[in-house]
């Protein structure tokens, strides 16, 4: 690499939502250039026999129809139908500490799924597979951006630990919650604790998941069995258990046999006994919302602009949804000979997205509440309601369509095309 090179997008972070955005450009004839710290096989997936073999990765994501469509459209998804997917045709919710329960149908939306649990090294050996079809996308791989700062022609200078330096007319920071590059433009964040850790790992139940996301409330918080497709059967499924950070360090620090007696006695053993346990993971569940999106020649995507709570799954989606926005904003600025860089521009973006991620945030916060909350005229109230709309269902039907993505206001890479 010479030691100073140009790019039209200065992408940084090759995770799900910085490799969609540069999938998502690449057919603009931008010269695009992604960077990640991280060196070698970034997917650890290389061949389908390989992913076989290392079993589950224990990080997961519930992608959503319009998830689904983003990546069909960008040519992610035949690749990673190649490896692994799961969908599922049914959610079962439940309060833990009472009677409320909700059951959602994909049959009763005329749909074949309600979405699909995808392992994230499977939809990110998809994206890459997908960029290397296009030769004006280049991933450089084991490099640390030092410096970020901003020329007199809106363009953005990029240091790298390497010596090199990168100038573009846009720099996307895709580098994850703790996101140096936003850091370096300056912009701060709304943060607060959730008082949760969350257990992820991959387990073997005794009974089939039946193609069902399963999510038990409880007043230490969520815990929900994601279904896994297997050539083995239905019985493996991943975890995620959100609890508080006394009891996880508890349960992370007992054997195989014992973690498993305690999850399924937290899960109310409707899968039956937990039979076996991969290695479990933790980590502290914070939310985090940018004061802003964008500066000039910059713009914030993915858990660098905002994190939430996984109790309802929809973190990588939103991420997805930003990553799709932007390729239309950055498209329209392009036919109507404008800058990519400019700042009146990016904050188009900024509109469309930010008013919906603050949304969700808002809303998983009230759930998150809501049942924290174990008042017993709370709980009352709370269980009326969940079987109340269970039972409404043209109105349970109308928030799940809204929660896939099949209603509502999507950027052009998520809608469903309409085939005559």
């Amino acid at each position: 690499m010479t030691n100073h090179q140009h790019a039209d997008v200065i992408i940084v972070g090759a995770g799900m939502v910085g490799l969609t955005l540069a999938a998502g450009l690449a057919s603009s004839g931008l010269k695009i250039t992604v960077l990640e710290q991280r060196d070698g096989d970034i997917s650890g997936v290389s061949t389908l026999p390989d992913l076989q073999m290392q079993g589950y990765d224990p990080r997961v994501s519930a992608l959503t129809c319009a998830s689904q469509q983003v990546l069909t459209a960008i040519g992610a998804w035949h690749y990673m139908q190649e490896y692994r997917l799961s969908p599922y045709a049914f959610m079962d919710v439940w309060d833990g500490e009472g009677t409320g329960h909700i059951h959602f149908s994909a049959a009763e939306l005329h749909e074949p799924s309600l979405g699909h649990i995808v392992e994230n090294r499977v939809t990110l050996a998809g994206l890459h597979r997908a960029i290397e079809q296009w030769e004006n996308v280049q991933v450089l791989k084991g490099v640390t951006v030092t410096d970020l700062s901003v020329e007199h022609d809106l363009q953005r200078t990029v240091s790298l630990d390497n010596n090199a330096v990168l100038s573009a007319s846009l720099v996307v920071a895709a580098d994850g919650a703790l996101s140096k590059t936003r850091q370096m433009a300056g912009i701060p964040m709304w943060e607060w604790d959730y008082g949760h850790d969350a257990i992820v790992t991959t387990v073997k139940t005794e009974k089939s998941h039946q193609k069902t996301a399963w999510q038990r409330f409880t007043n230490d918080g969520p815990l929900a069995f994601l279904p896994l497709s297997s050539d083995e059967g239905e019985n493996y499924c991943s975890i995620v258990w959100s609890t508080s950070p006394e009891h996880a360090k508890e349960v992370m620090s007992l054997d195989d046999d014992a973690f498993c007696l305690a999850l399924g006695q937290a899960f109310e053993h409707r899968l039956g006994d937990v039979l076996a346990v991969d290695k479990r993971f933790a980590f502290p569940l914070r939310q985090r919302h940018a004061k802003a999106y964008v500066r000039p020649c910059f713009a914030a995507i993915g858990d660098a602009a905002h994190t939430i709570h996984p109790l309802a799954g929809q973190g990588v989606n939103l991420g997805l949804m930003d990553a799709a926005q932007l390729v239309d904003t950055l498209t329209q600025a392009l036919e109507r000979g404008e800058s990519i860089g400019s700042e009146r521009v990016l904050k188009r973006f900024q509109r469309e997205r930010r008013s919906d991620n603050l949304q969700m945030s808002a809303a998983m916060e009230g759930f998150k509440r809501l049942f924290d909350d174990q008042q017993p005229a709370l709980a009352l109230v709370r269980n009326m309601g969940m079987n109340l709309l269970d039972k409404l269902s043209p109105l349970k039907n109308h928030i799940v369509q809204d929660a896939m993505g099949l209603s509502g206001r999507l950027p052009t890479l998520a809608k469903r095309v309409i085939k005559e």
